[in-house]
């Protein structure tokens, strides 16, 4: 037995990643908790593990008394001299237990922590894969689908994550063993090992994109400001430089539009706006409110960051949006409240 469990535990180190010592000091804890009941839990039995000898001892430690106050853990001078005649009252004896009487708790309980091992394990490399892609973009297989709540499960090196139907885009068909990017919004460690959400309509999604597909974004020359998202129809970005040679939406845009017509065929077609951050906010918003023209931005209360904008009339439906989606929009990236109003007067427009 000792032989095939020291192979296996050397087996688990070189596959698992586990190390032999974690291994040994577990069984050996797990092997005196199961011995110690049938002494009524007296704190004498010791197991020693010797890889290197490739043995396992379990014995247990008595004391040589003059007069027994205790059989679990006591021994007259007689008793103790008939395992070793050098026993003497005051002192200690280690008394082997048998294998015969041992070895298959041993045995058993080294199969029990070796797979508790495994599992603890496997958990600790699950969580730290996860936590190094936190908040990051990673590409995954798509495994099944489920046909009744929509949730995907999705194959992620050696380890699965759910996929909610609500954090899907809406419209988009996933299909059994496609291979999709998703955003991890968080890593969280559970009771049944680490929980990894994932997401394909998260802002940060569209930002990992830029920030693969645009090289000046990723080497810190162009800065993406904000994002504001309706995922699966319309992204709108803020992005600035200091770098007074670089065009921060050109770069964005790319030659011939090939960098965001990248990002527009991973998101499935959504439309993106690219917008120049500016700290005016007059400027901001006006650009924020793309692809409409504006003819005026009214600062109406800088506290509560209100304002009004004036469009063309024929830009109006534009600025607007469909159901108001364009201002919305504008509104989240800049953060203000916006008032549409037609250059020609008076127009009960839409406050988002």
């Amino acid at each position: 037995m000792s032989k095939e469990f020291f192979e296996a535990v050397k087996m688990l180190e070189a596959e698992k990643g586990i190390p032999a010592d974690y291994l040994y000091e577990k069984i050996s804890a797990a092997i005196i908790v199961a011995a110690k009941h049938d002494y009524n839990g007296k704190d004498i039995v010791h197991c020693d593990i010797d890889p290197e000898k490739q043995k396992i001892k379990v014995y247990i430690t008595k004391n040589v008394v003059d007069e027994i106050e205790d059989v679990d853990t006591d021994l007259t001078l007689e008793q103790a001299q008939a395992i070793r005649k050098s026993a003497k009252v005051g002192k200690t004896i280690d008394i082997p237990l048998k294998t015969k009487d041992f070895g298959r708790i041993v045995a058993q309980t080294a199969k029990h922590v070796i797979r508790q091992g495994i599992r603890e394990a496997e958990r600790g490399q699950m969580l730290q894969e996860f936590k190094s892609k936190n908040q990051e973009l990673i590409t995954a297989k798509v495994e099944r689908v489920d046909p009744v709540t929509g949730n995907a499960t999705l194959e992620i090196g050696k380890n699965q994550a759910v996929l909610p139907k609500a954090e899907q885009v809406p419209g988009e068909i996933l299909t059994e063993g496609s291979n999709i990017k998703v955003f991890v919004v968080d890593v969280k460690e559970g009771g049944k090992g680490p929980k990894i959400m994932i997401s394909r309509t998260h802002p940060g999604l569209v930002r990992r994109l830029f920030e693969q597909e645009v090289p000046e974004i990723f080497e810190g020359i162009i800065e993406i400001k904000s994002v504001s998202r309706e995922a699966g129809s319309r992204t709108k970005i803020a992005v600035f430089t200091k770098d007074e040679d670089v065009d921060p939406v050109g770069a964005c845009i790319g030659p011939r539009g090939q960098r965001v017509s990248n990002i527009v065929d991973a998101l499935g077609g959504e439309k993106i706006d690219i917008v120049k951050y500016s700290d005016d906010p007059v400027a901001f918003i006006g650009a924020s409110l793309a692809p409409s023209e504006v003819c005026s931005i009214e600062i109406i209360d800088e506290g509560a960051k209100s304002c009004r904008a004036t469009v063309p009339d024929d830009q109006l439906s534009l600025a607007i949006g469909n159901k108001g989606q364009n201002v919305r929009l504008a509104a989240r990236l800049t953060g203000w409240k916006i008032d549409i109003r037609p250059e020609s007067g008076f127009f009960e427009g839409q406050m988002q």
